[in-house]
């Protein structure tokens, strides 16, 4: 009878907290793609260059990454709610003020912090689904955060184009954020370890870092990330200024790409307990690879018409997007379920090291103006995703 009774609720807690960690991944992605439609807007409405209103986007990425490992280390000795509200809170207070500033340099400055909390909340999230268990299932539950993830990657970028205005667009981040906070203290979580291994965090790290069955698919995920962040830098200029779309109509381009994410991550949520990570994780870099090649041979090509390029552009850009929705989760449980302790530390910093390879793309993409070489970077960083997912599998 205690059985029967304790279960269902256990798989109650479990889904509350997905529902909530998905919350959390689809705020701290709207917080990009929410804001790329503005982009032109932001640049004539600050005086700024085309590098600076990018460099915002750059900075969200960088500030995200940064602290990770030390999220990581706040969650298992302060506790997941902690460290999650402590994130969440400096998202929300630095979404608020972004709402109502007008000073360029401040606009770079609260994007990193912004970028601290969302980077510090996605994280937690994560690491509150590896509490629930690892293996294939862990590819699983990423993979409808990933879901969460492209509702936010289609949806915000959807919503941006719609409502046109970045002020609007920090305030629903704003109400989000606080959303996440109420959602938050409703949940029994992981309380940490309290002052245990205080000295260890640098041994554990390293330790985790110097092993090579968790090193390969990380700097894997990371890549197929720059490579997706690369392209959410330069589309909103590509397809308002090259393809002469509005504001509008390029949101509603966000719908397309967020199916192919959305149909990215129900493949691995449906292939993961038959086919495995491992060769999901190759599956979506091959696709990644060659739907970027083909990106390369468009730019090169000349006399196609505009509206065929441009509906040759969207189909790629949906192709990549998908890959990388199948190749991100499952090299990120193959690689966390290599550490089978530390959970919270090997989650932290599979993070850290895809969120970093995702910064430094973001920061040199901010140069990268024409077609072919941003395509050429983009179709490099796939490709060197799937060489290293080949080399783990032939060990």
């Amino acid at each position: 009878m205690t059985r029967t009774t304790e279960r269902p609720a256990t798989i109650k807690g479990e889904r509350r907290t997905m529902a909530i960690a998905c919350v959390v991944v689809f705020m701290a992605q709207m917080a990009t793609t929410i804001y790329l439609p503005s982009l032109p807007v932001i640049e004539h409405d600050f005086g700024v260059s085309r590098s600076f209103a990018a460099l915002s986007v750059s900075l969200f990425v960088i500030g995200a990454a940064a602290p990770v490992v030390l999220w990581g280390r706040a969650a298992d000795r302060y506790g997941r709610r902690g460290a999650m509200l402590a994130a969440l809170g400096l998202f929300v207070a630095a979404s608020a003020v972004l709402i109502v500033n007008t000073s360029p340099a401040w606009l770079l400055i609260l994007r990193s912090l912004q970028g601290i909390g969302a980077g510090g909340a996605a994280i937690i999230a994560r690491i509150a689904a590896r509490d629930l268990g690892g293996g294939d299932a862990l590819a699983k539950r990423l993979s409808v955060l990933s879901i969460a993830f492209v509702t936010a990657l289609g949806g915000g970028q959807f919503l941006g184009g719609l409502i046109g205005d970045w002020q609007i667009g920090f305030a629903v981040l704003t109400v989000v954020g606080v959303i996440c906070v109420i959602g938050t203290l409703t949940l029994s979580l992981d309380p940490g370890r309290g002052r245990e291994e205080t000295t260890g965090m640098v041994r554990i790290y390293f330790r985790i870092l110097t092993t090579r069955a968790f090193l390969l698919p990380t700097v894997a995920a990371g890549l197929g990330f720059a490579t997706i962040v690369l392209l959410q830098e330069v589309a909103p200029f590509v397809f308002q200024r090259h393809f002469g779309l509005s504001v509008t109509e390029y949101g509603n381009v966000g719908l397309l790409i967020g199916l192919a994410y959305f149909g990215g991550a129900l493949l691995v949520n449906r292939l993961a307990g038959g086919k495995g990570s491992s060769w999901l994780m190759r599956a979506g870099a091959l696709v990644m690879t060659g739907a970027g090649a083909l990106t390369v041979a468009l730019w090169l090509l000349p006399g196609i018409p505009l509206t065929a390029s441009l509906v040759t552009f969207i189909a790629l850009y949906c192709g990549i997007t998908f890959g990388q929705a199948a190749l991100f989760p499952s090299s990120m449980a193959v690689a966390v379920s290599e550490v089978p302790g530390h959970g919270a530390y090997a989650v932290a910093l599979c993070g850290f090291v895809a969120q970093s390879i995702a910064g430094v793309a973001a920061t040199f993409a901010v140069l990268l103006h024409e077609n072919i070489v941003w395509a050429s970077a983009a179709t490099g960083l796939s490709l060197l995703a799937f060489l290293l997912v080949r080399v783990r599998a032939r060990e």
